[in-house]
C-alpha cells in the first residue's frame, strides 16, 4: 500500500530527510510540534506497531536506537521524547509506522 511515506522513500516526493541508512530514514515534521520535530521511519512496509511480528524486532531495536544515534546528531543529548501512535483513535494518521522524535522544549506529563 503505497502511503505519503513510501513516497518519501522512493523520493517521489521531496522531504527534509536527516538521516538515512538501509533499513530506515528520518526526516522533518511539515507540522512540528516541538522545535526538534522528526520523523523516523522504517523502510519495510508496517502499517502499525500492533502489526509487528516477532522476526521485526531487530527492525524495532534499530530504530530505537537509531532513535538515540539522530538525537545526539541533533544536539539534544538525552533530552527528548518517542511518540508512536497506533491506530487512528491514538491520532495515527499516515499508515505507515514511525516514530516522532521531539525535542527543544520541556514536556508535561501526561501528555495528552
Amino acid at each position: 500500500m503505497s502511503t505519503i511515506f513510501t513516497r518519501i522513500i522512493s523520493r517521489e516526493i521531496p522531504a527534509d530527510i536527516v538521516y538515512e541508512d538501509e533499513l530506515c530514514l528520518a526526516f522533518r515534521d511539515i507540522n512540528p510540534q516541538a522545535p526538534i520535530h522528526l520523523l523516523l521511519i522504517p523502510k519495510q512496509e508496517m502499517p502499525r506497531l500492533i502489526d509487528a511480528q516477532p522476526a521485526d524486532a531487530a527492525l524495532l531495536g534499530h530504530l530505537l536506537l537509531t532513535a538515540n544515534t539522530i538525537a545526539r546528531q541533533m544536539g539534544v543529548g538525552d533530552a527528548y521524547r518517542l511518540v508512536v501512535n497506533n491506530g487512528a483513535d491514538a491520532g495515527q494518521s499516515v499508515f505507515h509506522l514511525h516514530l516522532h522524535i521531539l525535542a527543544g522544549r520541556a514536556f508535561k506529563w501526561p501528555p495528552g
